[in-house]
């Protein structure tokens, strides 16, 4: 498991693996949406982490947030689609 300080953001790809090997931001780890309840706890068990997770439109990962969310994390921003976080760290 990642280790975490103040700083530290997770980014989480939450598109399937094809979709994530055909290109992905260089920071993000890939769970699928459908995985996120069950693998969460590979890149933090903390509940304030401050963790980002992306998809192709904005859906699955509004899933993954709700998801998340449900889950206890308190710190889950939904960043929309691959091409919205392109556009983000230009």
């Amino acid at each position: 498991m990642a280790e975490q300080n103040a700083k530290t953001q997770y980014w989480i790809d939450v598109r399937s693996a094809d979709e994530y090997a055909g290109g992905h931001y260089s920071a993000a780890v890939n769970i699928p949406h459908t995985e996120i309840a069950a693998r969460i706890g590979e890149v933090t068990d903390d509940k304030n982490a401050d963790i980002h997770v992306y998809c192709r439109s904005g859906r699955r990962s509004g899933i993954a947030k709700e998801t998340l969310e449900k889950m206890g994390y308190t710190q889950v921003t939904n960043e929309g689609g691959y091409s919205d976080v392109l556009k983000k760290m230009k």
